[in-house]
């Protein structure tokens, strides 16, 4: 058998692919690889668990304390909205998860080096990381909101309420509060590289230094504290007006969010995978 060689011949280049399209991809890459390991899911239904859980027992608590023999703590009508808020200060750690893992899990069983490769751009990596923890922690508050609602309106009974336009605006603050809060636990994580390490420093973050800055009756670290992403996440849940209105303490968690963000893209780029 003879062969023949084209002399001059050149190889096809690969089509161009756009910056849209490219996107688009690493979208759907990153939505597939969050859903296919059990992880998520185990995180989810930990999130479901300790809502049911914690917005029935302060319901119980709120129910208690009108029908006991003391009435220096009668807490009075409460609103279903109020129970979920309160109880999303330990749910939002196990919804946090989902952000963090989405990113950590990667450097751990060393799958990053395959997602870089087939998208070299880490800011693209992120952003579409991002956007996916994004949408899916913010639909996961809704449902969160949903099963608190449920579980809290019948305990609280004749010392409940649940006005439809609050309670729905209370579930839309509490998702939009996990969706910004699973992105600051993202870029954390692309940052420090280790599930562990990133929620030590969302814990300290989001609890610990506020909380201690806020212990002495010192106006100045009072104030310090109110610009922490959890200080400003709760002004914005309360809708409250001190020391800054609600809106404020969005904008504030917001940067938190974007700033993580960048301080991962930097380290992503800065060190290999």
């Amino acid at each position: 058998m003879s062969t023949r060689t084209v002399v001059g011949s050149r190889p096809t280049a690969a089509p161009k692919i756009s910056a849209p399209a490219a996107f688009r991809g690493a979208l759907a890459a990153e939505w597939t690889k969050l859903f296919s390991v059990r992880s998520t899911w185990w995180t989810l239904l930990a999130g479901l668990l300790v809502m049911a859980a914690s917005a029935g027992q302060l319901a119980i608590y709120a129910a208690n304390s009108n029908t006991n023999d003391d009435p220096a703590d009668d807490a009075g009508i409460v609103t279903v909205g109020t129970v979920l808020i309160d109880a999303i200060e330990l749910t939002q750690y196990a919804v946090l998860a989902v952000g963090l893992l989405a990113i950590t899990t990667e450097f751990t069983s060393g799958t990053i080096r395959t997602t870089l490769q087939c998208t070299p751009a880490r800011g693209r990596v992120l952003l579409a990381k991002a956007v996916v923890a994004g949408v899916v922690t913010f639909a996961v508050g809704l449902l969160l909101g949903g099963v608190g609602a449920l579980v809290a309106r019948p305990v609280l009974g004749d010392w409940g309420s649940a006005p439809i336009a609050d309670t729905i605006g209370d579930i839309v603050a509490m998702a939009t509060y996990l969706a910004l809060v699973g992105v600051l636990a993202l870029g954390l994580g692309a940052a420090l590289r280790s599930a562990v390490l990133t929620i030590v420093v969302l814990f300290a973050t989001l609890m610990i230094v506020p909380l201690s800055l806020q212990e002495p009756d010192i106006t100045v670290l009072n104030r310090i504290a109110d610009v922490f992403p959890g200080v400003a996440g709760a002004h914005f849940l309360a809708g409250d007006t001190d020391p800054y209105p609600g809106v404020v303490g969005l904008l504030l968690l917001a940067g938190w969010a974007g700033a993580a963000l960048l301080l991962g893209r930097a380290m992503l780029r800065r060190r290999d995978a």
